[in-house]
């Protein structure tokens, strides 16, 4: 299996330059079966990067775009009248695909936010009194613009801790654009965009990956430092009088869960057998970042999330 996704990934470098950090988080939210919330300002390849991952799997995509005038039928789809038989039948919605882009998820209300929380927490989506079962293969990244707020939606904790992972991307550095640029004139000439892969990853190849990654070994001392890590979001006081002064809310066990299935993950893309504490510390940032509530007076002073897991890593001893 492990071939397949280097291909993948070296597929996915070539078409997405610069982000080597998004194409990373989205192959680990693959393997794991989890979401992936990506924040950063507008033309970055957020959208490239779902569509070239389509392109690279058996799978199919959906962008939608989320407005404040959207209902949550427009992502779930609704039962349709048919005069001529004077029979209601479902018509599917946008969610009914393998990869979903919701862009800018922030600007659409609560009641469209609800309809995809459940889709991404049980893979179902409920009309009236029906439910229906989503893909197998099923893999929603949503992104938000932190520059513009006004109109915007923020997302419930809920919600938000449903992602496995809140990716932040920003600006590539000056040599990269040069390649950016090169690379949009060769589309533009050959009028192709995003040419897929020569061998597309099968959707059963994806699954024996996942049955893989599951199977890989993670020794206890591992483990304790997992859930040493999400302790240290309750009882911050313990380990650091700077953590405590700005937590006032910490990580669930569904933090934990996050951060051994990415590390995980991780581990099987630099293709081993084990998982580090290495692993961990790489992906605890995006995997607390979105869950951690911080106090209020340390949101007037400027700190962020990610100072918060900076510092908490930095005090609970890694074995």
């Amino acid at each position: 299996m492990r071939p397949a996704f280097d291909a993948l990934s070296r597929y996915l470098n070539t078409q997405i330059l610069g982000q080597p950090l998004l194409v990373e988080r989205l192959l680990i939210a693959l393997l794991a079966d989890g979401h992936l919330l990506v924040e950063g300002p507008p033309g970055l390849a957020k959208t490239r990067a779902i569509k070239a991952l389509a392109h690279g799997l058996e799978g199919d995509f959906q962008r939608v775009q989320f407005t404040p005038d959207m209902l949550p039928s427009d992502l779930t789809g609704s039962d349709i009248y048919h005069p001529e038989d004077g029979a209601f039948r479902f018509q599917r919605g946008p969610l009914f695909h393998n990869l979903i882009l919701a862009d800018e998820i922030n600007r659409a209300p609560a009641k469209v936010q609800s309809a995809l929380l459940e889709a991404m927490a049980e893979h179902q989506i409920s009309v009236g009194n029906a439910s229906y079962r989503l893909p197998q293969l099923f893999l929603v990244m949503a992104t938000q613009n932190p520059i513009e707020q006004e109109g915007t939606y923020p997302l419930p904790e809920a919600q938000l801790d449903r992602f496995m992972l809140h990716t932040l991307v920003d600006y590539p550095d000056r040599a990269t654009t040069l390649q950016i640029m090169a690379l949009s004139r060769r589309e533009a000439a050959s009028a192709v965009e995003l040419p897929p892969p020569p061998h597309p990853v099968s959707q059963d190849s994806v699954f024996a990956a996942r049955r893989e990654v599951l199977n890989l070994t993670l020794s206890d001392a591992v483990a304790e430092y997992i859930a040493a890590l999400i302790e240290a979001t309750h009882k911050p006081a313990l380990y650091s009088a700077t953590l405590a002064e700005w937590l006032r809310w910490g990580a669930s066990p569904r933090a934990a869960i996050a951060i051994e299935r990415c590390a995980r993950a991780r581990a099987w893309l630099q293709g081993r057998d084990y998982v580090s504490p290495e692993d961990v510390q790489a992906i605890a940032p995006d995997a607390l970042r979105h869950r951690l509530l911080l106090d209020y007076g340390a949101q007037a002073r400027g700190v962020t999330a990610q100072a918060c897991v900076e510092e908490l890593l930095n005090h609970v001893p890694a074995p």
